[in-house]
């Protein structure tokens, strides 16, 4: 694949700073966080004039951002179809339109997923040869990081499904990282071949036969996520969004106990201050934070899901990841990828047909 030139100019990103669980003033730090670290981006904010202009004054980054006043938002408890009928005043909608015509690239929003996912499947359409979207969560390994989706889109997902979310986490963890050629496992209840149900065995075969230029290296197992085992883990949206809040869950109980322990006695105190440097180190690696931003991979455009609760830590990372995805081209390598898949899997003969011609 080809790399892209970095692009000079900010990109333009929208924030629906609307909506959330933590509530305006975390959706405008963080945003003015990922530009004060680099970001190239040109922020516009989505939401109440009133409410966001003097939070954007606090911050000189923020001297050029624009905002785009709406006079309503989408609530957490928002059913997606009610704001398919009746949302197209709020925030989350007005800035997804953006996109749609072209005013900004990419969108942050860390408000109602099913809103979320819907608003943009409808005005930005579905990439070429893909069904159904997929929300991607970036993981810490001892590796870097790694890619598991779906994470909530689809409760379940066929085997062709499945096909096309290895398909497009490929293409989005090489657009993320630069890696070339990122391994790719279906996640399983065991490595072992004869393991799992026909629906994922079928999967795994439609890999191994129709993509051969994929690293693809089979089954994975839940442990193997967290070791780093594959660059890009593959699973329906009701096992992967389990498995990402147990994960969240693990992370803040291990990082209370260390807390804890660290403070139990004056003389543990002392020795929490000698290591304070590693121990900030290790508050990074386990932080939640720093891999929020799940992106909407599917739709023909760049959205990226930032978490309801997430802090100004949290939106900086979403923010920063949107400002990185655009201009990739990794849409246009999906759905040239599906293609090709499809193609020679129309050329391959079933299985069984193969041993009966033997």
């Amino acid at each position: 694949m080809t790399a892209t030139t970095p692009e000079k100019r900010p990109i333009s990103i929208g924030v629906d700073a609307m909506g959330t669980d933590q509530g305006p003033a975390a959706l405008v730090e963080g945003a003015a966080r990922a530009l004060s670290s680099g970001a190239n981006a040109a922020i516009t904010f989505f939401g109440d004039e009133s409410v966001l202009r003097p939070l954007i004054a606090q911050h000189a980054v923020l001297a050029s951002a624009d905002v785009e006043h709406c006079a309503a938002s989408v609530a957490m408890t928002d059913k997606p179809m009610h704001v398919l009928r009746r949302g197209r005043d709020t925030s989350m909608w007005k800035a997804i339109e953006a996109q749609k015509d072209g005013r900004v690239r990419a969108v942050v929003s860390g408000g109602n997923t099913g809103a979320l996912m819907a608003v943009s499947r409808m005005q930005l359409g579905m990439i070429d040869g893909v069904d159904r979207p997929a929300v991607t969560a970036l993981w810490p390994t001892p590796r870097g990081r790694v890619v598991v989706l779906d994470v909530g889109a689809n409760v379940e997902a066929n085997e062709k499904e499945l096909v096309t979310f290895a398909i497009m986490g490929e293409a989005f963890f090489r657009a993320l990282t630069g890696k070339a050629k990122p391994s790719v496992g279906l996640l399983n209840v065991g490595a072992e071949e004869l393991k799992g149900h026909d629906l994922i065995r079928n999967a795994a075969r439609t890999l191994r036969e129709a993509d051969p230029d994929m690293a693809f290296i089979g089954f994975v197992e839940g442990n193997d996520i967290s070791k780093g085992s594959a660059d890009v883990v593959v699973t329906d949206g009701f096992t992967g969004n389990i498995a990402l809040k147990s994960a969240e869950g693990a992370a803040r109980l291990v990082g209370g106990w260390i807390k804890e322990a660290l403070t139990a006695s004056p003389l543990a105190k002392l020795g929490s201050l000698l290591m304070i440097g590693d121990l900030k180190k290790l508050k990074e690696k386990i932080d939640p934070s720093s891999v929020n931003g799940g992106v909407f991979l599917g739709v023909n455009g760049v959205v990226v899901k930032s978490h309801g609760g997430a802090d100004a830590k949290g939106v900086a990372s979403a923010v920063s990841m949107a400002a990185t995805l655009v201009g990739k081209g990794f849409r246009r390598e999906v759905s040239e990828t599906l293609a090709l898949v499809r193609a020679r899997a129309e050329m391959t003969p079933p299985a069984g047909a193969i041993k009966a011609a033997e």
